[in-house]
C-alpha cells in the first residue's frame, strides 16, 4: 500500500482582542509551513457580535495581512465548521480558524495504516496548560530538592 497523500489536518481557532491577530502569527505559520512541518490549507476571520451573531470572511478575501502564507485550499472550512466554532467565541470578540495539515504525522499515519491500525481519537492539550503543568512539576521537585 502506498504512503497517504495528505497527513492528519487540524482546525484551531485561535481568538484574539481586536479585529486582526497580530502580524507575528502569520509570521509563524509561514515559518511552520517552510519547515514542512504544517501545510497551511484554509483561514478564516471570524467574529461574533456583540449580539452573538457570527460573521466570517476567508482572510485572503477580508484584507487582513497574513504574509507570505500560500493557502492549499482557501474555502476547505464549512460554514458548518465556522459556525460551530464561532459559537465558542465570546460576544463581541474575533478569532482565526487554521485550518492546518500536520505534515509531520504523515508518515506515521501511512505506517498505522500499512498495519492494519487506525487512530481511535487524537486529543490536542494547548500549550498554556502543559506549561502551567510542567511548571508546576518543576516546581514541586525543586521544592523537595531544597
Amino acid at each position: 500500500m502506498d504512503d497517504l497523500e495528505y497527513g492528519p489536518v487540524e482546525l484551531i481557532l485561535a481568538a484574539f482582542d481586536g479585529d486582526e491577530p497580530d502580524p507575528g502569527v502569520f509570521d509563524a505559520l509561514a515559518e511552520l509551513a517552510e519547515a514542512g512541518t504544517i501545510r497551511v490549507i484554509d483561514l478564516v476571520h471570524v467574529s461574533r457580535s456583540a449580539d452573538g451573531e457570527v460573521t466570517y470572511t476567508e482572510v485572503d478575501e477580508s484584507g487582513i495581512r497574513s504574509g507570505a502564507l500560500d493557502l492549499v485550499a482557501s474555502g476547505l472550512a464549512s460554514h458548518e465548521d465556522v459556525t460551530e466554532f464561532g459559537s465558542m467565541l465570546g460576544p463581541g470578540t474575533s478569532a482565526v480558524l487554521l485550518v492546518v495539515e500536520l505534515l509531520y504525522a504523515t508518515k506515521l499515519a501511512s505506517r498505522v495504516m500499512q498495519a492494519g491500525g487506525y487512530v481511535v481519537d487524537s486529543v490536542r492539550i494547548p500549550a498554556p496548560v502543559v506549561n502551567e503543568v510542567a511548571l508546576a512539576a518543576a516546581a514541586a521537585v525543586e521544592e523537595g530538592v531544597s
